[in-house]
């Protein structure tokens, strides 16, 4: 089957120099491979409009890789509407958990719901964040808590997979808070004898992740936790230094985790260290704009040769499926440059998953996943804060969603 997304604005690849931008480009996908991207004549000589299957007519619009949301936490129940009324009266996140908000709060509406209700619930989400240009996203489990709780949670992960167009990466996160009824050690005995065996060997995740910061995990209990888990086949991740420094970023260069994640408190010697490494970091600013707390530095990631990737950390408490805002808040928050932010929800982000197939590049070769946003310059996608410009979304080399 050949697809051809033709008469661009643009059409902007990504590769490890930055960003290539076609003016007036095109886009030929054969059997769900990217075949060729350039000028649009060049393109349609060899892959000619009239004799495609699909056409996709781009005029006065931009093309760019799908986005890849490398850190969410998108399955789950219920939600946390009352929390938000909270937060704007002063309430921390670390007060409302301790009252048995927050985290807890959901564990209990997950472990009320049934595996086909999650995935129903997962999926509601997936259809906002494809409509927002997401094409491949990560979501981890940790609203279970237990066993039973946190195997429900990933096995709805590979249901929704089975039914969507975006292609999910599962991560298991027992890890992700103490439950009210265990002590921190003994909750720590749990996820490494129980939950971690049973879930490696039910193929139900690719990676490891531990909330390793105040109110969480110690450095030494996400140490254990993490190598158990490469024990086990999992890659390691881990939510690091957001609220208080932990040395878990040191901890994520030390044992080759994918990413760390958050990063709020990290320090030059942190940033060198995942360096040496080859970690990626992954910064969040929609957390940081839902805390109202100050915004991860990308430039001392970027100043110790690092690239930054983006993602929303979708979850009731930042509850935005929008890789879109995720970078304006880059830009904006941050002061990302258009393209950075660009190639951090795309090439940098599809990086954090240890995809290797060319995922957030559209170059030859690559998964034919697209973005066509109803925008003449791929700037303006942050510029225009807090507007969906995302058109049409092809997966595979097949539209998936069309406005």
């Amino acid at each position: 089957m050949t697809t051809v997304v033709h008469g661009a604005s643009q059409v902007v690849r990504v590769d490890a120099d930055g960003l290539d931008v076609v003016e007036g480009g095109s886009v030929a996908i054969e059997d769900g491979t990217v075949a060729a991207v350039g000028p649009t004549d060049d393109v349609e000589q060899e892959y000619p409009v009239e004799g495609a299957d699909t056409t996709v007519d781009a005029a006065g619009q931009t093309v760019l890789p799908g986005y890849v949301d490398p850190h969410t936490h998108a399955v789950f129940a219920g939600e946390r509407v009352d929390e938000f009324a909270m937060k704007l009266r002063g309430r921390s996140y670390q007060d409302i958990q301790a009252e048995g908000g927050g985290i807890l709060s959901t564990v209990r509406a997950v472990r009320e719901s049934s595996c086909t209700e999650l995935r129903d619930h997962l999926l509601a989400h997936l259809d906002v964040m494809l409509a927002y240009g997401t094409t491949t996203a990560e979501v981890k489990s940790g609203y279970g808590l237990s066993l039973d709780a946190e195997r429900k949670l990933l096995e709805a992960v590979a249901r929704a997979n089975e039914r969507h167009p975006i292609d999910l990466v599962p991560t298991f996160l027992g890890a992700h808070a103490v439950p009210a009824d265990a002590e921190p050690d003994a909750y720590v005995d749990r996820v490494v004898d129980e939950q971690l065996p049973s879930i490696a060997d039910a193929d139900l995740a690719v990676f490891c992740d531990v909330f390793c910061d105040e109110g969480a995990f110690t450095h030494d209990q996400s140490r254990r936790i993490l190598e158990a888990g490469i024990d086990h086949g999992l890659t390691p991740k881990i939510h690091a230094e957001e609220f208080d420094h932990r040395n878990g970023a040191k901890l994520a260069a030390e044992l080759g985790a994918a990413s760390a994640d958050h990063l709020l408190q990290a320090t030059p010697d942190d940033a060198a260290a995942m360096a040496e490494a080859s970690v990626t970091p992954v910064l969040l600013p929609g957390t940081a704009f839902a805390l109202d707390v100050p915004y991860a530095d990308p430039t001392l990631f970027q100043d110790a040769g690092l690239s930054v990737a983006l993602a929303t950390d979708f979850n009731p408490n930042c509850y935005s499926q929008s890789m879109e805002f995720a970078m304006s808040l880059a830009c904006n928050g941050m002061r990302m440059a258009p393209a950075d932010a660009l190639r951090g929800a795309t090439q940098h982000a599809a990086e954090a998953l240890a995809l290797t197939d060319g995922t957030g590049t559209l170059q030859e070769g690559a998964p034919g996943d697209l973005v066509v946003a109803d925008v003449p310059r791929f700037e303006y996608i942050p510029y225009n804060a807090g507007v969906r410009t995302t058109e049409t979304v092809l997966k595979s080399g097949e539209v998936v969603h069309r406005d």
